[in-house]
């Protein structure tokens, strides 16, 4: 998941969007790659998860974070068209880390499947209006399967460009465990064009 931050093509002085921050692995690493100039959001739907963010930013000397606690609709809305990149590390099956969770795999179900399928998509309507023109947005999963990947990307272009938003598909990258060694990870980079 490390990987994300240089993927972005972050650099000091951008204003960028971490819209699944959880406790901020990557946003401190996209705030290190900046050079703590300019301007990272982190903002998650957990309260804790943002506190204890706070923490891991003071213990690294990182002033360029702001915590935004995503507690409404109107939370996204505000930021709409001001982020130069925004990143969603959307939840998934976790398909991707079973070697560290073998358990997970006996917990997932179809019903479940669909459920968080329908929230990637959810956030990827939803959360995308924050990127303004010519600026990306960045998918990730900690997932193997198609269906949560390249599938999602795929319904969002064909979705979002009969909106006033149009995108383009830049690039993605796939990790898989057997090949790559390292733990299953999906990312995908899109443009904004209007």
């Amino acid at each position: 998941s490390q990987l994300v931050a240089p993927f972005m093509k972050v650099e000091p002085g951008l204003r960028v969007v971490d819209a699944c921050a959880g406790a901020g692995g990557k946003t401190l690493h996209i705030a290190s790659l900046m050079k703590n100039k300019g301007k990272v959001i982190a903002m998650d739907i957990e309260d804790w998860k943002l506190q204890e963010l706070k923490k891991r930013l003071r213990r690294n000397g990182v002033d360029i974070v702001e915590t935004r606690l995503i507690d409404s609709n109107k939370v996204i809305k505000r930021m709409e068209s001001a982020a130069d990149r925004v990143l969603l590390d959307v939840p998934c099956s976790g398909m991707g880390v079973l070697r560290r969770n073998p358990d997970s795999k006996w917990k997932l179900t179809e019903a479940r499947l669909r459920e968080l399928q329908e929230l990637q998509r959810e956030i990827l309507v939803q959360y995308s209006s924050m990127v303004k023109k010519d600026g990306y947005l960045i998918y990730a999963t900690c997932s193997l399967l198609p269906s949560e990947n390249r599938e999602q990307i795929n319904w969002f272009l064909e979705n979002s460009n009969q909106t006033q938003a149009r995108w383009q598909f830049e690039e993605d990258v796939a990790l898989f465990p057997h090949r790559d060694r390292f733990d299953g990870f999906y990312m995908a980079r899109l443009k904004r064009l209007s």
